[in-house]
């Protein structure tokens, strides 16, 4: 069957992202814009995906929970988690490895979890937006230890992407795909990036907004919603 996904949404957890983003209005804006799966990245945190994934079970939206990383270089990877146990083993590194600056949500916004009802039940004290203190090989080597999918995000960007930081791809760093912002597409992408044929990439909305959500998305070939056949149809959308 092939699905539409949406890899890239951020929630009231993320410094950056609107209020109106909480659980239930994001599983709303999913339905309304036809989306069979999407992925909650928040910025250098899991701890509001749980909960959306538990919501998208009742409306029928599978969710894949994960998280945004930003590494020692300033590139934004994302990546997901096949159960609850290995997602928070992840988020332990998380914690252990964001720097000890405080939030100030007059001038980055609120990083809250909210519940199904928008009652807040966490707040993050932790500035999400700063980086780790790893570099990107490191955290591509955790997420594989936890079996997680492992995707450089919006590498179109001229900020926070693996070619404006770098200005290339490593050729020995192992990714599930690359990401496009919903600023090009694949084709457009290589006509100036010939050298990078042959590679998978995914396109996804990053959306901060709800009406943002679903705006771009992938059509997955997938055998059925199992993290495995989610990993291989991501894999194989080679351009």
């Amino acid at each position: 069957m092939t699905i539409r996904a949406d890899l890239h949404i951020h929630t009231v957890l993320s410094p950056c992202g609107d209020l109106d983003m909480s659980p239930r209005n994001i599983i709303r804006a999913a339905r309304q814009k036809g989306l069979d799966l999407i992925g909650i990245t928040d910025h250098n945190s899991t701890r509001q995906a749980g909960i959306i994934r538990e919501i998208g079970e009742k409306a029928g939206i599978k969710v894949l929970t994960g998280v945004e990383i930003t590494t020692q270089e300033e590139i934004h990877c994302v990546a997901f988690f096949p159960d609850d146990r290995l997602l928070q083993a992840f988020q332990a590194y998380l914690d252990s490895h964001l720097p000890d600056i405080a939030n100030a949500p007059e001038r980055f916004g609120y990083q809250v979890v909210a519940d199904e009802e928008d009652q807040i039940l966490y707040e993050e004290k932790k500035l999400l937006l700063s980086a780790l203190d790893q570099p990107i090989d490191r955290i591509e080597q955790q997420v594989r230890t936890l079996h997680g999918i492992f995707i450089p995000a919006h590498i179109d960007k001229p900020r926070f992407s693996l070619l404006s930081q770098l200005g290339f791809i490593p050729p020995d760093l192992p990714f599930d795909a690359l990401e496009l912002s919903p600023h090009t597409s694949p084709r457009a992408f290589l006509q100036s990036n010939k050298h990078l044929s042959g590679n998978p990439f995914i396109q996804s909305s990053d959306a901060h907004y709800p009406e943002d959500i679903g705006k771009v998305f992938t059509l997955l070939a997938v055998e059925n919603f199992e993290f495995e056949a989610i990993r291989q149809a991501i894999k194989k959308m080679i351009y």
